[in-house]
């Protein structure tokens, strides 16, 4: 009996370390958790705030921001502030940082706020909000992005080459809920964040998608994850 579990972990061993394997079983937990009848994702929250993501990718930030300690961290798309007061909540931790989030829609009145965290109103790729984004990020560095407003292909990829500029090198761009599309998730809506992804590549060498931030299997922003290397 001895003998028949050890053969058997062996094998487990040697399947599940399997590289394929690994990413099949990933994309079908990932649908699993995705389409389940709670809507888990959509049920998430942060001391009651309620914030779309998967929790997964929120550790996999607080591992970033611990490593980078960015002085500013950009992101688009508020909703109802939760990610935007984790990340202050995260920056408190560290003793330094500054947030600005920026939304076609003015947060609702009754959202909870951080004090580190400004609330711009306004389009993300609109030139107005994009100067008074700059003009709040200043000089200092390094500066983190998270992009996470409107998710469709053109929208991301002009998000992608104006708020490019802004993120430092060594720091991330992070690109929301690529994971559309059918990459595994809501097949046939059409172009969205992993399409931008490949074209906005296809145009800059500044970036390289970091993979090891999917180290847990399971995340909403599959290669979404770029790191500023000039």
């Amino acid at each position: 009996m001895r003998l028949r579990a050890v053969v058997r972990r062996n094998i487990a061993k040697r399947v599940y370390r399997n590289p394929l394997v690994a990413r099949f079983l990933g994309r079908q937990y990932h649908r699993s958790f995705y389409y389940s009848r709670d809507a888990t994702w959509k049920n998430t929250s942060w001391f009651g705030i309620p914030l779309l993501k998967c929790p997964l990718d929120m550790w996999v930030y607080q591992e970033i921001l611990f490593e980078l300690k960015p002085a500013v961290i950009v992101e688009t798309g508020t909703f109802r502030g939760g990610s935007a007061c984790y990340m202050g909540a995260l920056c408190d931790i560290l003793g330094r940082g500054r947030i600005v989030t920026v939304d076609i829609e003015e947060l609702a009145p009754d959202s909870q706020r951080h004090e580190r965290v400004t609330y711009f109103t306004g389009s993300s790729i609109a030139e107005e909000t994009l100067g008074r984004v700059r003009s709040f990020v200043g000089d200092d560095e390094p500066v983190l992005v998270v992009l996470d407003s409107d998710h469709t292909r053109d929208h991301v990829l002009q998000e992608l080459r104006l708020y490019g500029e802004l993120v430092t090198c060594g720091s991330y761009m992070i690109v929301e809920d690529s994971n559309i599309n059918g990459h595994p998730v809501n097949p046939g809506i059409g172009p969205g964040p992993m399409e931008a992804i490949r074209a906005f590549l296809e145009e800059t060498d500044r970036f390289v998608i970091d993979d090891t931030r999917e180290k847990y299997f399971m995340s909403f922003n599959p290669r979404g994850y770029l790191k500023c290397v000039k």
